[in-house]
């Protein structure tokens, strides 16, 4: 039995009551992970404090770096030598860790970063929850490229999507965010741990495939593996080669990064619906929020107003489908969100209707009657 094998039979089945943060770990370390490195912030920090103490139980290693960059580029390192690695931060230390997120795109190096997000700019609200990071997990590295983003919103899922996370960073060889906010990160809750869990693992190379190319996601060669790879940032050819001139050659290595995760999208995409069937107005929300949102809802129900919600468990890739049927469905949209419409703007690109962004900022999560009287229209 494997370490992180034996890690889950001691937890499986048991309620406990625990941090978001918290959940973060049991969840990580039942996926396998054996690696963490990463620099203490304000709301994550719980995850790195935790992960130095229940690593060594499984064998792992724990680092903390000097700063975020160092982090993210150990967690790198870490993958290629063929552990399962992870990070975790918050605001300032997600935006240090962006060249090398898009390295990781680019080196197709699967990983997991934990954002607990925080109010920003700069240092912004250090102890208080946003939604801020939101285009950010999706735009913050330069270039083209696909990324995959899931966003929980209670503890029970901090266990479930971080998961998750180490599956889908597996499977599409990628870099998974999970983007939390400092409310669900700092949330106390009761979670189920279940019976079983299904954990992907790595493919690795045979000796005549190639390790960027030749498949839409081609297995990996780690360093050890006593094949030479060669593993660089710059454009690249199917074995790893650098190639910096060739049109072809970049055209055809980043359309298949992009396609990998977008010809994928049904299968990465997950969201929670729950529709009426005469509602001519919805409200999207996720993280946090969508708690409140939901309770709006509801509450509009009980007065004889009916409406759709729908709430975002991935991010990115873009759940655009489910969004194009609920514009052709509904009227309205509202859309609340700890930011000042993130998601709302990129809703407006998939649908022909009002979407009214109700936005919030300033460390206090929105009411469910302030949902609810926006719903009325007061």
């Amino acid at each position: 039995m494997k370490p992180y094998e034996r890690y889950f039979e001691k937890i499986k089945d048991k309620k406990l009551f625990l941090l978001g943060n918290e959940a973060v770990v049991y969840g990580a370390l039942s996926a396998g992970c054996n690696f963490f490195a990463g620099y203490p912030i304000t709301p994550s920090t719980e995850i790195a404090s935790m992960m130095s103490r229940e690593l060594p139980k499984v064998g792992g290693y724990y680092i903390q770096m000097e700063d975020e960059i160092a982090s993210i580029a150990a967690v790198i390192g870490a993958s290629w030598a063929g552990g399962k690695s992870m990070t975790a931060t918050s605001g300032p230390g997600f935006s240090l860790m962006m060249e090398n997120i898009g390295y990781a795109c680019m080196t197709e190096t699967p990983c997991v970063i934990v954002d607990v997000q925080r109010s920003g700019p700069s240092t912004g609200q250090a102890t208080k929850p946003a939604q801020g990071d939101v285009m950010q997990s999706r735009w913050g590295t330069h270039g083209d490229h696909e990324i995959i983003v899931l966003s929980p919103n209670s503890v029970q899922e901090c266990f479930e999507l971080t998961v998750e996370s180490f599956n889908l960073s597996e499977t599409y060889r990628t870099p998974v965010i999970l983007l939390m906010d400092g409310k669900v990160g700092h949330l106390t809750e009761q979670i189920n741990i279940p019976s079983e869990i299904q954990i992907v693992e790595r493919r690795k190379a045979k000796e005549d495939e190639l390790p960027f190319g030749g498949q839409l996601i081609p297995p990996m060669i780690e360093i050890g593996d006593r094949r030479a790879v060669h593993i660089t940032g710059s454009t690249h050819m199917p074995d790893g080669m650098r190639d910096i001139e060739s049109q072809d050659v970049h055209d055809r290595l980043v359309r298949r990064l992009y396609r990998k995760i977008d010809e994928n999208r049904e299968n990465i995409v997950r969201v929670e619906e729950n529709y009426e069937d005469n509602a001519r107005i919805a409200v999207v929300s996720y993280g946090a929020t969508a708690r409140l949102a939901f309770g709006a809802v509801l509450k509009a129900r009980e007065n004889g107003i009916p409406v759709d919600f729908l709430r975002l468990i991935t991010i990115w890739p873009f759940p655009r489908d489910r969004i194009r049927k609920l514009g052709e469905k509904v009227d309205r949209i509202y859309v609340p969100e700890l930011n000042l419409g993130q998601i709302s703007r990129e809703i407006e690109r998939f649908v022909d209707i009002d979407v009214i962004s109700l936005s919030k900022i300033g460390g206090v999560h929105h009411t469910v009657d302030e949902i609810y009287n926006a719903i009325r229209g007061e």
